[in-house]
């Protein structure tokens, strides 16, 4: 009577805690993947690797090595990890500087150079972000992305109607 374990309710995924997630079991013990990941596929590049020449892809990338040469990510995010060092022009959706980079950046959507971080270059982007402690030398300007240019023109539009 006092040892009834299996009276002990079992916590389903629909009564989990929103901030629990249910996370599928390692590859290897489960041997399948899932058929939709939640999460974005981010490639990495080590603190050992070095790379002279131009990197392109469809897919997020955190580097943390060194980069010589052109980075082109576009729609995609660029993180340049703590031991990070870049001397390449880049072209990403977003990036996000926790080491350093040195070259123009062009990011559709935003740029953070994060506290330690440091950016020697010009930088055209839509949004910026810069902490406290990080190095910036260069020229910013801001581009309206296309959504925000296509929304202002259509209420402009309707106001010009009424």
């Amino acid at each position: 009577m006092w040892n009834k374990q299996s009276d002990v309710p079992s916590t389903s995924p629909s009564q989990q805690p929103s901030w629990q997630s249910s996370q599928p079991a390692p590859a290897s013990s489960a041997g399948a993947r899932p058929s939709a990941p939640a999460t974005r596929t981010v490639s990495s590049l080590g603190a050992s690797i070095e790379i002279k020449g131009k990197i392109t892809g469809e897919e997020d990338l955190q580097i943390d090595g060194k980069v010589e040469g052109s980075v082109v990510l576009n729609g995609q995010r660029l993180t340049v990890g703590r031991s990070g060092q870049l001397n390449s022009e880049v072209w990403s959706r977003e990036v996000v500087v926790y080491g350093k980079l040195t070259g123009n950046v062009h990011a559709s959507d935003r740029v953070e150079i994060k506290k330690d971080g440091s950016v020697t270059g010009d930088i055209t982007t839509a949004r910026i972000s810069v902490e406290d402690g990080a190095y910036f030398k260069g020229r910013i300007e801001i581009e309206r992305s296309s959504k925000h240019s296509t929304s202002d023109s259509a209420s402009e539009l309707v106001g010009a109607a009424n």
